[in-house]
């Protein structure tokens, strides 16, 4: 045990002298997570600008009017008054309006049998999910519309004389569909940026730990230290051990590290404490299972380097460091949950979103603790199986 903790604390002194070490492990995911926080900053709220041109100036699209400044859609849409459609076409081009309705001169008057005459909607392809919403809204009220329609033309098949026409369209028009829509978010709160995009880059920086160690061992290989360790009565398990715990400590110094700065300067929630470090735990020992894996697969320390490189770089992607597997097609999600940074920002963001207290957050990171612990041991032993051989080169 004491020679595991000699070549342990070498390594790690080796490392921290290495300011590149230093910058990724615990400056630049800090950076990174505050700048990406900030640049997408403004997307955790929704709110959209349309504009309306009221070319009727009937009872309708005073309706209209009112179901657009209805106070459920206050948060979510301002209302600005427009001339004519060309005036919106324009200012929906320029963004000044994320997209536009117009109400047809005739549209009420084709409510009670008129030439149908359409709502209108204008949209830009640069603001997409406010079109969807604009579309949304338009065919609500038309949909309604219609309902009050068929509510009149019921009646009045029933029997129910002409001279009442006006009578029951007034009637009708002060009913609502029965049926309504009442959406609720899952999770407790919503997805804060900075409780995605913190570990996410705590994570992605921590996976360079497998390049370093790896270009450090061939470093020793090429320079003839491993070799006058192994000459020693050192055993090549208690070698590999040796450097599989400065990885391991490293790793989970700058997942804590990151952890902490991110909960204490920027609010950042990684759950309960005690679940976010089983969590960095069982990251950590993913990374020495790469870490190991990397090393027996290669046989220099350029292919150390490509090999790292790879594995870093497509966790990174299949994982869903860069952006939210949540949002990814159905392929990338079934994928992440071959990735142990996959499994943990799973975690991680059902901590932040559904968490409350220990025995609810240890429960819901069970099972992404169990992926990552399993991916660790079968990764691990593919390598571990390979290690004299490697450390008797």
């Amino acid at each position: 045990m004491g020679a595991v903790l000699v070549i342990a604390a070498k390594d790690l002194r080796q490392r921290l002298r290495d300011r590149s070490a230093i910058v990724l492990g615990f400056l630049a995911p800090l950076v990174f997570a505050t700048v990406m926080s900030f640049a997408f900053r403004g997307t955790e709220e929704f709110h959209a600008d349309l504009g309306v041109v009221d070319a009727d100036e009937g009872a309708l699209a005073a309706a209209f009017l009112d179901t657009l400044e209805d106070p459920e859609l206050a948060g979510v849409v301002s209302v600005t008054l427009l001339d004519s459609e060309t005036s919106a076409r324009e200012q929906v081009d320029a963004g000044d309006v994320a997209a536009a309705i117009v109400v047809p001169a005739g549209f009420t008057a084709a409510a009670t049998g008129g030439e149908p005459a359409p709502l209108r909607v204008l949209t830009s392809v640069d603001q997409a999910l406010s079109g969807q919403l604009t579309r949304a809204v338009a065919s609500s009220f038309v949909a309604q519309l219609n309902a009050n329609r068929l509510s009149v033309a019921s009646a009045i098949a029933a029997g129910v004389p002409h001279e009442r026409l006006a009578e029951l369209a007034g009637a009708a028009s002060t009913e609502h569909l029965p049926l309504r829509a009442d959406p609720q978010s899952v999770g407790a709160e919503p997805l804060r940026l900075i409780n995605y995009y913190g570990p996410s880059m705590a994570i992605f920086f921590v996976l360079f730990a497998i390049g370093f160690a790896a270009r450090s061992f061939f470093g020793e290989v090429r320079d003839g230290t491993l070799q006058r360790m192994s000459a020693a009565p050192i055993r090549p398990a208690e070698i590999l051990a040796g450097k599989a715990l400065s990885v391991f400590v490293y790793a989970l110094a700058s997942l804590g590290t990151v952890a902490v700065v991110t909960s204490v300067v920027f609010g950042a929630d990684w759950g309960h404490p005690l679940v976010a470090v089983m969590l960095c735990l069982a990251m950590a020992m993913a990374v020495v299972a790469l870490t190991a894996l990397v090393i027996s697969v290669a046989r220099t320390e350029r292919q150390a380097d490509t090999f790292s490189s790879v594995v870093v770089f497509a966790l990174a992607l299949l994982g869903g460091n860069f952006v939210f597997v949540a949002a990814a097609p159905d392929l990338l999600r079934t994928l992440a949950l071959g990735t142990p940074n996959g499994w943990m920002l799973r975690a991680l963001t059902d901590l932040a979103t559904t968490g409350g207290g220990f025995t609810l957050d240890l429960a819901l990171a069970a099972l992404p603790l169990a992926a990552m612990l399993g991916f660790s041991v079968v990764v691990g032993s593919i390598a571990v199986a390979m290690s004299r051989r490697v450390v008797s080169r």
